[in-house]
């Protein structure tokens, strides 16, 4: 299998992170490819140029990260990352989803810095400061009510999207309004499967 993707994307960082706690991670070749250029080998894989895609051996493409996350937690029986019934898979997909939004508006807000300051839209940039920051509540507020875990897929998305945040907006600072989650966030980013995927300095 192939991933296409960058070090630097915090959805491609979630898929590499799932694929090392999974026991997967020997089965997937990274293929980097930068979505802003349109390179033909990633419009062949996914048509809307987004990354990550996996492109399987039979050469069938996967996209986005929630349906790469899905395959790869099929592979094998064991450990289950993504619960397949009852209360706990609905709190895990929403818990993805909430970390994967957060990662949404985080990238959002990353794109239009890099927009020259006369185009940049203060009411645009309001609009993603507020749902990261009610994304990074919310996640603490469930985190306090059941613990995110690197072995499950909302810890994953979790970490991914809080690395995000320290790697590309670090004058958030979360940390302070979020204090479990934080402390979380510091015991997580030791683990093997975050600094092996930490993007270049």
């Amino acid at each position: 299998m192939q991933l296409l993707c960058t070090l630097t994307s915090p959805f491609a960082r979630k898929v590499r992170m799932f694929a090392l706690e999974k026991g997967v991670a020997d089965r997937v070749e990274l293929r980097l490819s930068n979505p802003l250029d349109d390179p033909e080998d990633l419009l062949r894989v996914n048509p809307l140029a987004k990354i990550p895609a996996l492109l399987l051996d039979d050469g069938t493409p996967l996209y986005d990260s929630r349906v790469i996350c899905e395959y790869l937690d099929s592979l094998a029986d064991a450990p289950v990352m993504i619960p397949s019934s009852g209360d706990l898979r609905w709190a895990v997909m929403r818990r993805q989803a909430l970390a994967d939004g957060l990662m949404d508006a985080a990238v959002s807000v990353v794109f239009e810095h890099r927009r020259p300051p006369t185009e940049q839209s203060p009411h645009w940039l309001d609009r993603w400061d507020g749902k990261i920051r009610r994304a990074v509540a919310t996640l603490d507020a469930e985190h306090a009510r059941q613990p995110l875990e690197l072995g499950r897929l909302d810890g994953i998305a979790a970490a991914a999207a809080l690395a995000y945040l320290d790697f590309r907006l670090p004058e958030l600072d979360w940390h302070d309004a979020s204090p479990g989650l934080a402390a979380w966030w510091l015991e997580t980013a030791r683990c093997p499967c975050v600094v092996d995927t930490a993007p270049p300095a």
